[in-house]
């Protein structure tokens, strides 16, 4: 008799157990078959380059004039740990542009000489990154 089909001769046949090799645990066996990254980064690449960043705006005469008193202000009033209340632009450090983020602290010092509104915690922001500023 004849075989109808190209592997009928050997479809019964049990599954071969080497006897030398031990078998693979499930765990490796899967995996082999896991998705392959060919461009490592990549991915990380594309949420990087599709991650949004703010323009720094600029300030108004006016806007910059009414900051400058405010910070005068705190300049006097320094000493007793007036609480602010602030906005102000964070350069990223990957791309161009940046964050504009809010703080509500108590003021540690205001340095004219370096530009920096000093802040409890530590944070020291640059009278130029500043875009508003509210005593409270």
């Amino acid at each position: 008799m004849e075989p109808s089909h190209a592997y009928d001769d050997i479809i019964d046949l049990p599954h071969h157990v080497s006897k030398v090799h031990p078998q693979m645990p499930m765990l490796d066996r899967a995996a082999q078959f896991s998705p392959f990254a060919a461009l490592t980064g990549y991915d990380a690449a594309i949420v990087e380059t599709a991650r949004l960043t703010d323009e720094k705006r600029e300030l108004t005469e006016e806007q910059q004039l009414l900051l400058n008193e405010k910070l005068s202000l705190l300049q006097q009033r320094s000493k007793t740990g007036v609480e602010i209340s602030a906005v102000y632009f964070e350069p990223d450090s990957r791309k161009e542009g940046g964050a504009y983020r809010s703080v509500r602290s108590a003021v540690k010092k205001v340095d004219a000489q370096r530009g920096v509104l000093e802040l409890q915690g530590g944070l020291a922001l640059p009278f130029d990154a500043i875009w508003s500023l509210e005593i409270i």
